[in-house]
């Protein structure tokens, strides 16, 4: 609908009053819950990178090989790609904050278990423990996203909990290195211990309940399991009530025991399959480098433990660069105070449309990358191709994990661990066979091939700008897709003229000025 000129813009406080709140939480709790489970989050990518400078160490202390001890490294993986397919339906039909504390409950078991076991199999089963405790977490944290935030600004927090991801690589070899040079591997897993028990602690006294099917928009009390401790502290039970229409929504809900193969639904939908499948590759290729980059340095450049830790960093430094300034490129021009129904919005092409430059800078970076490692520029060279990785990367990061939970926005946790499924897949297949594929072809036709897989998953991409809403309105029963495309195209348009005005649509077909 044109925006009607003959009435006046509804601004924050109007239209509060008339409808219904898509959120109660104000603005200062967004962003600490944001930053609770992004620092929840980091440890699933942590776990796995601090490990890796130590190696060596753990295989000459429990007296055994280190292909036996890369085999711990190999299960993690494993575990990694299954568990968040339970953990992630667990969090949507079961809660967040219930969720979170067992899996970290398990997590911290797991790593006090590795700082004091003495054998290789104690050691195997324990990083799988440690695994099937953390590696669900930021299935749960994408939950809370989209339960506490419209798409006109879930892009910016998309952007802060992708930064954890992508900075735990970076401080990870780091961290591994010094502490297993200083005081010894195992106090590694002690570290690890005494912050995630912080981070428990933290989330059993401060984080509320966010799951929409159990507290609506946060307005629902919800039975005493999920409430916090000391109400006082958020401030939402002692605020909430209990009627009106989420209280209904949040009655509603039911509870049965999670399902691994509802990631498997997910997946059968082609528009999530691909969205998942060009993000999978793009992370493919971010793992192939990060696995390959300190052995790469390391015999390239003669570097010593500690220099292969640092150069991990302008590619760090790049992820914080592009989250301090590209964070609200990723919002839509929707309904910030209500949360509009996206079924009519075409979200893919809004959320797509900054898409391809990162891409084809991301391609372009992976093949001159590999080709100065292959002619042995100087250090500098593939460092500020690192930074530039770091920018590119990051960005479609955000982008496919925003759209994922946009096109998912009822089981986004399962969505995402359906997404780890499939990267964590084609991670796991091409970092066994790099090594092999580097010394037949070498590290610059390696790392070509891997820029050309980057250009493909644009390629999906493309695809899904054209196709996907319509296959999105396709598998919604009782809405014909032709007319809601119609309806898409229109507020396609209008979405764009509204856009370069810098303005939002308030959802009654009225135009107001951005709230910020």
């Amino acid at each position: 609908m044109a925006p009607n000129d003959n009435q006046p813009a509804f601004n924050d406080e109007e239209v509060t009053t008339q409808t219904e709140l898509y959120t109660v939480f104000p603005k200062w709790e967004k962003v600490y819950i944001v930053s609770l489970i992004t620092f929840a989050a980091w440890f699933s990518t942590l776990s796995s990178f601090i490990y890796y400078p130590v190696i060596t160490f753990v295989a000459r202390d429990l007296r055994t090989t280190v292909a036996n001890v890369n085999l711990t490294v190999t299960a993690y993986m494993v575990v990694s790609g299954i568990a968040p397919a339970l953990i992630g339906d667990l969090a949507d039909q079961a809660g967040r904050r219930l969720t979170y504390v067992i899996a970290l409950v398990l997590y911290f078991c797991a790593n006090v278990g590795i700082a004091v076991q003495d054998s290789f199999v104690a050691l195997l089963l324990l990083r799988m423990l440690q695994s099937a405790g953390i590696s669900g977490t930021f299935s749960i944290a994408y939950g809370v996203l989209v339960d506490i935030s419209t798409p006109a600004e879930r892009g910016s927090y998309v952007s802060a909990l992708s930064f954890g991801m992508t900075t735990a690589p970076t401080m990870g070899p780091i961290l591994g290195g010094v502490i297993g040079a200083t005081i010894g591997w195992r106090w590694i897993f002690w570290f690890l211990s005494i912050v995630s028990g912080v981070c428990l602690l933290l989330i059993i006294l401060t984080l509320p309940e966010t799951a929409r099917n159990i507290v609506g928009n946060g307005s629902t009390v919800p039975s005493p399991l999920y409430r916090l401790p000391i109400t006082d502290i958020m401030g939402r039970n002692s605020q909430a009530r209990t009627d009106g229409p989420n209280s209904e929504v949040a009655r509603k809900s039911g509870w049965h025991v999670p399902n691994p193969m509802a990631c498997l639904k997910v997946l059968s939908r082609k528009d999530t399959f691909i969205v998942v499948t060009a993000g999978g590759i793009i992370y493919m290729a971010y793992s192939c480098m990060q696995a390959s980059l300190s052995t790469l340095c390391i015999e390239i450049y003669s570097l010593g433990q500690l220099e292969a830790g640092l150069i991990y960093l302008p590619f760090g430094f790049g992820s914080i660069a592009l989250t301090c300034v590209s964070a609200r490129s990723h919002n839509l021009p929707v309904d910030k105070v209500r949360g509009d129904n996206l079924l009519t919005f075409p979200v893919e092409k809004a959320r797509l449309r900054s898409a391809f430059i990162p891409i084809g800078i991301a391609a372009l970076t992976f093949v001159g990358y590999g080709w100065s490692l292959h002619f042995h520029a100087h250090l500098s060279v593939p460092l500020v191709l690192q930074f530039l990785l770091g920018l590119s990367v990051q960005m479609c990061f955000n982008i496919n994990n925003t759209l994922l939970m946009d096109i998912n926005h009822r089981t986004p946790a399962t969505a995402q661990a359906a997404s780890n499924i499939i990267r964590c897949v084609l991670a796991a297949v091409a970092v066994a066979v790099l090594e092999n594929v580097m010394g037949r072809i070498g590290v610059g036709w390696t790392f070509t091939l891997l820029g050309f897989g980057t250009l493909g998953s644009g390629l999906l991409y493309w695809v899904d700008r054209g196709w996907g809403m319509r296959w999105r309105t396709e598998s919604h029963e009782g809405h014909d897709a032709t007319v809601v495309m119609d309806r898409a195209d229109e507020e396609g348009k209008e979405c764009e003229m509204l856009k370069q005005e810098d303005r939002v649509v308030d959802g009654r077909g009225n135009e107001g000025e951005k709230k910020e």
